[in-house]
């Protein structure tokens, strides 16, 4: 079941989505105690230095406490991955309750807190990705030329990130998926969107 399609709509106007808002409210906080995006950061951090060591070791979480380079420890892993983590990206889109977010969610529901882990931190570093395309968006003329617009930075993304973009069965950051399916107004549903973009991906990169 997907959402009734609606009129399709630029970047400005379908406002920030469930993991836009994921993003900003917790990047937003500026005070140095008990912040737990950076907290966060730490961990993203040592994903990425983990998932580029050359061979990389498995991603477990005992080895992201060594990348994580002294700054780590078990009880803040689990802060921030895993079945009791605080502030969860999928829970954020489970609370969003609507269809496309669910379902979202479902495709980001992880049984590995590392699996967990590196989703978000696809997400963070595509972020600087997606704040770029709001031109490119803005002037694209129809869904078709935003969504290549999207794919475009994903792909970009991808080619700096081969490591990250790979990991998880090519899972793309779910703020692409979003992004994806509200680009075209609720015709392609989360699934789908999801579907495209990891289709897309391990077009472009090999297997890890």
């Amino acid at each position: 079941m997907t959402t009734a399609p609606i009129d399709p709509v630029t970047f400005q106007e379908f406002g920030p989505t469930v993991v836009a808002r994921w993003v900003e409210r917790l990047s937003s906080k500026t005070s140095s105690r008990r912040n737990h995006w950076q907290t966060k950061l730490v961990y993203y951090r040592a994903a990425v230095r983990l998932l580029e060591t050359v061979p990389a070791p498995k991603p477990t979480w005992r080895n992201i406490l060594k990348a994580a380079d002294g700054r780590g420890c078990r009880s803040t892993f689990y802060e921030v991955a895993g079945s009791r983590a605080r502030h969860s990206m999928v829970d954020e889109l489970i609370s969003d309750g609507s269809t496309d977010s669910i379902q979202i969610a479902l495709r980001y529901l992880r049984s590995d807190p590392v699996e967990q882990l590196i989703d978000e931190t696809k997400v963070w570093s595509f972020w600087p990705y997606r704040q770029g395309l709001a031109r490119r968006l803005a002037a694209a003329t129809g869904p078709e030329a935003a969504a290549q617009e999207l794919a475009a930075a994903l792909l970009t993304w991808a080619g700096r990130n081969p490591a990250l973009a790979a990991a998880v069965g090519h899972a793309p950051p779910a703020c692409a998926v979003e992004d994806l399916s509200l680009i075209h107004g609720g015709r392609v549903s989360g699934t789908q969107a999801e579907y495209r973009l990891r289709e897309l991906l391990a077009g472009a990169l090999p297997r890890p």
